[in-house]
């Protein structure tokens, strides 16, 4: 969080003194400025004076009005000033609800700052949309040069691509060579990469589009996909399921990963409870169909050879290789030896 000097409740409480006893209520009841967090509606209010949303939506911006003429206003600079910093210090263009955390978890204070970045002539809002989600700034130029890259960056992207933190950032650097070299540094470059709505980040901080399985994941495919992506080599699914709850917080039986695990065929059993990933390269099937594959793809080999094949694909003992090598339903030899397919009738 943000370490700042003003006091938001105390200069909020300076601005609206500037207020008839009506506007100053309705800005509070608009705002959550009470002791109620709790935004009201224009309707809400309406209601509660026995007027219509568009009478309370004029006394709204009457009462901004005024409070940006009073001297409350210009005392206040001081406040305005350091906001501006901290908008700059964060990049320029920051989510709504990260600037909001940034400044306090408290909703009470939140809201105060809400309505300081409401009032100030240097803040702008953009409104959530197709592509971004509500986000403030201090330059309209800034703002437009950092959307327009992540619109780039995301109409780069593959439905399934996973892109290291690093990577993502340097995609993201070649969009952006118009940008002040201040700006460049990673901390804020992730924040603005959070802008997007179509890009996103996975629990083990993996980047790619949003909507993909790999970062929206839904459920324990998904969760096992990524902690055997991120193990790097093939795991025991006993394994699999302690890292899904130490990682996603999720809890996750040995017998029903195991069974996920079976069904999708983005993971191959190579060994005995052994998963890889399809996407590895290593081929589907039991040890059988190993060898099956191997021999159709290079003909007869010798025991050894098929041995070293299999062994590249499958984490098993050479004698499980060569017990269904001995299936003569399936493999024989020929007079020099070596093993070849059956062709089944």
């Amino acid at each position: 969080m943000a370490t700042y000097k003003f006091k938001p409740k105390q200069a909020t409480k300076h601005l609206l003194s500037a207020l008839p006893e009506r506007a100053k209520d309705v800005i509070i009841c608009r705002y959550g400025l009470g002791k109620k967090t709790e935004r009201m509606t224009l309707e809400a209010i309406g209601q509660m004076y026995g007027i219509t949303r568009e009478r309370v939506r004029q006394i709204e911006n009457y009462a901004l009005g005024l409070i940006r003429k009073s001297d409350a206003y210009k005392e206040e600079k001081v406040t305005f000033d350091e906001i501006t910093e901290i908008l700059h210090s964060l990049g320029g263009i920051v989510v709504e609800d990260d600037l909001m955390a940034h400044f306090s978890k408290d909703i009470g204070i939140q809201n105060h700052i809400n309505f300081l970045l409401v009032l100030g002539d240097s803040f702008n809002k953009r409104k959530e949309d197709e592509y971004f989600k509500h986000r403030w700034h201090v330059s309209e130029e800034l703002s437009g040069k950092v959307e327009e890259s992540l619109k780039k960056l995301f109409n780069n992207l593959k439905d399934n691509d996973l892109i290291t933190e690093g990577e993502m950032i340097n995609k993201f650097l070649e969009h952006l060579q118009d940008v002040s070299e201040k700006y460049k540094n990673e901390e804020i470059l992730r924040r603005w990469l959070s802008i997007s709505k179509g890009i996103g980040k996975n629990a083990i901080g993996e980047w790619g589009m949003a909507s993909s399985s790999n970062i929206k994941t839904k459920g324990m495919r998904d969760y096992a996909f990524l902690v055997i992506r991120k193990h790097g080599s093939p795991i025991h699914f006993r394994e699999v399921a302690k890292q899904i709850e130490k990682i996603f917080k999720k809890k996750a039986h040995v017998a029903t990963t195991h069974n996920e695990l079976i069904k999708d065929d983005r993971f191959v059993l190579v060994g005995r409870g052994l998963y890889a990933l399809s996407e590895w390269g290593y081929m589907a099937g039991v040890v059988r169909d190993v060898i099956k594959s191997i021999l159709e793809k290079n003909g007869p080999l010798t025991k050894e050879e098929i041995i070293t094949k299999v062994l590249k694909e499958r984490y098993v003992k050479d004698n499980t290789i060569m017990v269904n090598l001995q299936n003569q339903k399936y493999f024989k030899k020929n007079l020099e030896g070596k093993y070849y397919v059956v062709e089944l009738k």
